[in-house]
C-alpha cells in the first residue's frame, strides 16, 4: 500500500496501519520499510485491536489477526476483513476498489513523522526479508505439490498465500526507492 499512495488518495482514502507493537517498534518498522502512512500502536488491544474484531485470543505471541476496515468520512463501516490468522491478509487491490465504490473525493495525507526508533530483538533486518519470503513461497510451493490430492481449498489457500508473497517481494524492490 505504501507505493500505491497516491491511488488510495486519489480514491479519498487515508491509510493507517495498527499494530499490537510499542511506538518504538513501530518506528522501526515505518523507517526500515520506508512507509508512507502511519503505523498506530494499541499494545493493550483495548482501544481498536478488540473493538475492531481483530484480537487473535488464541495466538501466544499476542499479535493481532490481520485485517482491514475502511470507515467513512462521517464514522461509518463500511467493509470489514479480518483474516483467520496471520497469513491471512486482504489484497490491497480489494480494498483499493472498495474505497473507489464509495465515490469520495480525493483527498491528501502527508508522510507520516516517524518517532524514536526501537526495533524489536526478534525483528528481521531489511536484507532478510526477501529470503525469508522467498523461503516461505517455496516451501508453500511444495506443499501444494506434495499434497495435490488435498481439496480444492488447501490449493486455493496455497495460491493466495503465494499470490501475497510475490506481491510482498515485489513491493521490497520499491522500499530503496522510496527511501532516497
Amino acid at each position: 500500500m505504501a507505493d500505491r499512495r497516491d491511488e488510495f488518495n486519489d480514491a479519498g482514502a487515508r491509510v493507517f496501519a495498527l499494530s499490537t507493537d510499542t511506538p518504538g517498534q513501530n518506528s522501526a518498522v515505518m523507517e526500515k520499510l520506508a512507509l508512507t502512512f502511519p503505523l498506530l500502536s494499541d499494545e493493550g488491544k483495548e482501544d481498536a485491536v478488540r473493538p475492531l474484531g481483530f484480537d487473535d485470543e488464541g495466538d501466544p505471541r499476542q499479535i493481532s489477526k490481520p485485517g482491514s476496515v475502511i470507515i467513512s468520512p462521517d464514522g461509518e463501516v463500511m467493509s470489514r476483513f479480518v483474516g483467520e490468522d496471520y497469513a491471512d491478509r486482504p489484497d490491497e487491490d480489494d480494498i483499493l476498489r472498495e474505497v473507489a465504490a464509495l465515490g469520495l473525493p480525493p483527498t491528501s495525507q502527508g508522510l507520516p513523522a516517524i518517532g524514536a526508533s526501537e526495533p524489536s530483538e526478534k525483528a528481521m533486518p531489511y536484507e532478510g526479508l526477501k529470503y525469508y519470503f522467498s523461503g516461505a513461497k517455496f516451501a508453500t510451493l511444495a506443499l501444494r505439490r506434495r499434497h495435490r490430492h488435498i481439496a480444492d481449498e488447501f490449493k486455493d489457500d496455497t495460491k493466495q498465500y503465494v499470490a501475497m508473497i510475490e506481491r510482498y517481494l515485489a513491493a521490497l524492490s520499491s522500499v530503496k526507492g522510496r527511501k532516497a
